[in-house]
């Protein structure tokens, strides 16, 4: 080959340019990002829409219905899906995979002004916003002091907050928590309604008291002076005796309300381990490095500490970094172990130092190099990524191996080293090019497929097709050059061991060949026992991790008091603290989990995010300890439920059902049915629904007539209403360079309750004072619901999760159970979506995968063979291999899912590699004058050697990946699991079942060749 005389020609310039190369992938292994999984662009854009007010009903007709018209316009869009609560609108479009979000938002913003037009005068513009994964936050602290609440929010807010933001990498930090301070007015009714002022009043003589203006210029001399009137506040004594103009005359501000220095209401309570605390949420940019970033923020927090010199502890309750370096470690540590046992491998057959040193160099440089390539291709270091590395270490060496074993046989027959390693190379050049094609070619239809599954495979697929690639450059330019200079020929000692196997396998060939029948129905035989244990083996759309964090989602009856709230959620929190694995927790009342990005905020809701011991320190995973807080935390009246803060959770949840139709209250029948049988099935756990009961709300309805009568509008009377009830910030006041709101309000026992608030007075434009009640009738009710749609029809879904069981297990029961249970009414239907819809959607997708891998990888025998039928003999080893995976999935436990999915289509171009070494030599001896018979018997035990220790460096170097241990094992476990189990059964079987086929084809040998 050109390039390998090109190599021995220039030696030298060989190595300098290998180091040249491994230098530069070192330098790019420091630069390139690493991340737990491939970064991933969702193709998804939300519209959202307000209109203050309304109900969701008159938003689903009057701003949804038109906006999901316009937007179902636009083109690749796969699902549309929409949200009508009140005064809000969302519509979600989710994108075929693979759309150029760019022009698809750009497109909706287009179709979306086409129609703004019909849309109500008083609704917001739409805003679109493109669904981005960065948005979720990479850590949450607690903070630990004994600073009061009100200075420790002020310093943070003040000086942490400011310095993190600064950090590269940082895009947004939260607080959550805490006390702040605000000013607050409190009126006196009766004292407003004496002097027949208003709420207006005190708010303009308030916002026109507190001014710094500009005055213009004036000249002084030569110089231009600049006019400044300073009007702001400068006490809380100048607040209180501002002059409120009245009917009868001005009247100090603190003759008819009272002025206090004090904190704002408290909305939300932050706890960590069990104390009062406050709570630190941090948002990376979409591009960042999610470990440097917390390594960053770490560094500052730790400076911050050092130079404030206050007592304060910066606890992690979510760090995603953590997570990612112990699994990237375990994974790379696996890649490292596997490597190490191929080189022992080598070293036991060759038993050689320098042959195994030759062979060995190949696996650093092939990887040093596949990082090099990362890096150019902008991938990122990943579960993934060095998950393809793992999976092909063990391959790295099979070229080299070749090649070496060649040069060697070269030297025996007396060439010198320059011309053995020249003509050694030469030889076997276009075979090893060839079989590295047949393993490569298996992942381009994982390239260009769609779906989840290509995005996370993707990466995978170019990284193990980089190491190949660069094995191959590798094995015929620097093993040439190297044996050419230090390869010696040594008087080869005989192994024992080997040569006892290799007879052992030459007398059990003859055998076979003699019994083909019995070969051929033991084979048929295992495939369909292997066959029978399919329905045994469980299935997900991806391996379940145990990252050691998991939320509790508390929700108490609508309208649940914040200190009622907090009094439930305390018992929660004093239960989950006496777990043993439990290291630490957050709570977070009034508000639901930040780390799932929902930022809803109520009252009656509260999360705990619980933090779990390291793997090694604890002996049950975060499920069983999330199972045994299921049975204990039973409540009366509170429904609490459990998440895991998985940071590969993409399908959604296991069990996910819909009811779609148009009347709300059939939805709901049909809602509680499926409820109610999902409740009976074993292994189920966490059902929810989305059907929203509406909060109780005092509603009061204007008369229209009665309040014209006094010059009183509905939205006049409701903007009194607010004032007086929440209050309103009507300016700041500023001290020692802080901001402190100032709010103005009824005071509370003014409007206690509904009788209290119905003498609330309204100050006409007239100046008349009118009760409330004399415009506005009273009554209690229900809030309205949120109403849900998909593809611009009604729904309602149903979810749940699972504990010790799988979801083909559980699906059967669940669709018996709900076709003799449901009978929906016409125009509605039932649909099943979450993992379910999304294991049959990529599954799909990898069935064409493999097949289509299958097909290709014959192509390229056929081409390499220049022969229809020898390919066809190779492919018969491709179904024996599913033995050795049902059987291996089956003992192992693990289920069939997208990973191990994957490691079916790696196998398609891995375990032909044997049977073309095989077939290759048959016919090489063929063509020297043995008969069919001849080379049958002499073909398999010279090609024992190298097949063997192909397969074993292959195997033992995935072993690690295949236990499965450590943070993050378990998602690349099955891909071990499946490869090693595969190949293993595959080899064996190819080495009695290639030359019987063989033999059955021969006859055809001539008519098939082309």
């Amino acid at each position: 080959m050109k390039l390998s005389d090109l190599a021995l020609k220039r030696p030298v310039t060989t190595v300098i340019m290998v180091l040249l190369v491994v230098l530069l992938g070192l330098i790019a292994f420091n630069r390139v990002n690493v991340d737990l999984l491939p970064n991933i662009t969702y193709p998804v854009a939300v519209v959202i829409t307000t209109y203050e007010g309304v109900g969701p009903e008159e938003i689903e007709t009057m701003v949804t219905r038109p906006i999901e018209s316009a937007v179902a316009t636009v083109t690749n869009i796969n699902k549309l899906s929409s949200s009508s609560s009140t005064g809000s609108s969302m519509v979600m479009a989710q994108f075929n995979w693979g759309t150029n979000m760019d022009m698809a938002t750009l497109d909706m913003r287009e179709k979306i002004d086409l129609i703004e037009g019909y849309l109500p005068d008083e609704v917001s513009k739409p805003i679109i916003v493109q669904f981005d994964p960065s948005m979720l936050p990479v850590m949450q602290l607690g903070v630990a002091s004994k600073l009061d609440m009100v200075s420790l929010k002020n310093f943070l807010e003040d000086v942490l907050v400011p310095r993190l933001e600064r950090l590269e990498g940082v895009a947004q930090v939260n607080l959550t928590g805490g006390l702040e301070r605000e000013i607050l007015i409190t009126v006196d009714q009766t004292r407003l309604n004496n002097y027949y002022t208003s709420f207006s009043n005190i708010s303009n003589a308030l916002l026109m008291e507190n001014l710094n203006l500009s005055g213009g210029h004036v000249s002084r001399g030569n110089t231009d002076l600049l006019v400044r009137v300073t009007g702001k506040f400068a006490s809380i004594e100048e607040i209180e005796n501002i002059l409120i103009p009245t009917a009868t005359g001005n009247v100090l501000l603190k003759d008819i309300a009272e002025i206090k220095d004090t904190y704002k209401e408290v909305t939300s309570i932050s706890r960590l381990n069990g104390k009062e605390s406050i709570g630190i949420t941090i948002q990376k940019q979409a591009d960042a490095n999610t470990v440097a970033v917390s390594r960053r923020v770490q560094a500052e927090l730790a400076r911050i500490v050092e130079e404030s010199e206050l007592d304060l502890e910066f606890i992690p309750i979510m760090d995603q970094a953590d997570y990612i370096e112990l699994a990237i470690g375990n994974v790379g540590n696996n890649a490292i172990v596997g490597g190490l046992l191929a080189v022992v491998i080598l070293l036991i057959f060759l038993k050689n130092i320098r042959s195994t040193i030759i062979i060995a160099v190949s696996i650093p440089v092939s990887i040093i190099t596949t990082f090099l390539l990362m890096y150019f291709s902008n991938l990122t270091i990943n579960m993934m990524t060095l998950g393809g590395l793992a999976l092909g270490i063990g391959m790295l060496v099979d070229n080299s191996i070749v090649v070496l074993e060649n040069i060697y046989r070269y030297r025996s027959e007396g060439y010198s080293k320059l011309e053995a390693a020249r003509e050694g190379t030469k030889e076997v050049g276009m075979a090893i090019m060839a079989s590295t094609l047949t393993t490569i070619v298996v992942f381009l239809p994982v390239v260009f497929m769609g779906g989840i599954a290509a995005e996370i495979f993707k990466e995978l697929s170019l990284t193990v097709t980089f190491s190949l690639l660069a094995s191959l450059i590798v094995a015929i330019t620097l093993i040439p050059v190297m044996s050419a200079k230090i390869l010696e020929l040594k008087k080869e000692k005989k192994h024992i061991l080997f040569e006892k196997i290799r007879k052992l396998y030459k007398k059990t060939l003859v055998w076979a060949l003699d019994h083909r029948a019995i070969v051929l129905t033991v084979s048929l035989t295992l495939l369909l026992g292997s066959l029978a244990l399919v329905p045994k083996i469980g299935a997900e759309f991806i391996p379940e991790m145990d990252q050691g964090q998991f939320t509790i989602n508390i929700e108490l009856p609508l309208g649940t008091n914040l200190e009622e709230t907090n009094r439930i959620t305390a018992q929660v929190e004093d239960l989950v603290l006496s777990i043993p694995e439990v290291e630490a927790i957050m709570a977070n009342v009034g508000s639901s989990s930040e780390y799932l990005s929902t930022g809803t905020s109520s009252s009656d809701i509260s999360s705990i995010i619980v933090l779990l011991k390291g793997l090694a320190e604890r002996d049950r995973s975060t499920f069983d300890v999330m199972e045994e807080l299921r049975q204990r935390l039973r409540i009366p009246g509170a429904d609490i439920s459990m998440v895991s803060n998985d940071l590969v959770a993409i399908a959604g949840s296991p069990v996910s059902i819909k009811v779609i139709g148009d009347n709300l209250e059939i939805l709901e029948e049909q809602a509680l049915i499926i409820r109610e049988e999902l409740a009976q099935i074993e292994g189920i756990r966490e059902i929810e629904d989305n059907i929203s009961e509406g909060r109780p709300e005092l509603q009061l309805k204007i008369n229209r007539e009665l309040a014209a009568q006094f010059g009183l509008r509905p939205a006049m009377i409701a903007s009194m209403v607010r004032s007086a009830i929440s209050g309103e910030v009507v300016t700041r006041y500023e001290v020692e360079g802080e901001e402190i709101d100032v709010r103005l309000r009824l005071d509370k026992e003014d409007f206690s309750n509904p009788e209290k608030l119905k003498n609330l007075y309204l100050l006409s434009p007239s100046g008349a004072l009118v009760p409330l009640e004399r415009v506005a009738e009273f009554h209690l009710s229900r809030g309205a619901r949120e109403i849900l749609r998909e593809n611009q029809v009604r729904y309602v879904n149903v979810t749940a999760d699972l504990y010790n069981r799988n979801l083909a297990d559980v699906m059967p029961e669940i669709q018996e159970r709900l076709a003799k249970r449901l009978a929906l009414p016409a125009g509605y239907q039932l649909e099943y979506g979450g993992e379910f819809q999304e294991i049959e959607a990529a599954f799909g997708d990898l069935y064409y995968a493999l097949l289509l891998a299958i097909v290709l990888v014959y192509m390229v025998m056929a081409s390499q063979f220049e022969s229809f039928l020898h390919p066809l003999i190779v492919m018969f080893t491709v179904p024996m291999a599913a033995i050795g995976i049902f059987v291996a999935l089956f003992i192992s436990g693990h289920n069939f899912s997208i990973i191990s999915f994957m490691g079916m289509i790696v196998l398609a171009g891995i375990i032909v590699n044997n049977a073309i070494v095989m077939v290759d030599y048959i016919n090489t001896l063929r063509s020297r004058g043995h008969s069919v018979r001849q080379a049958l018997e002499e073909a398999g035990p010279v090609r024992l050697r190298p097949i063997l220790m192909t397969t074993l460096t292959t195997i033992l170097g995935l072993v690690p990946m295949a236990l499965g241990r450590g943070e993050g094992g378990e998602l690349t476990a099955p891909l071990g699991v499946v490869v090693i189990a595969g190949l293993t059964v595959a080899t064996f079987l190819t080495l009695y079942l290639i030359p019987v086929i063989y033999s059955l084809f021969a006859r055809f040998d001539k008519k098939a060749s082309a």
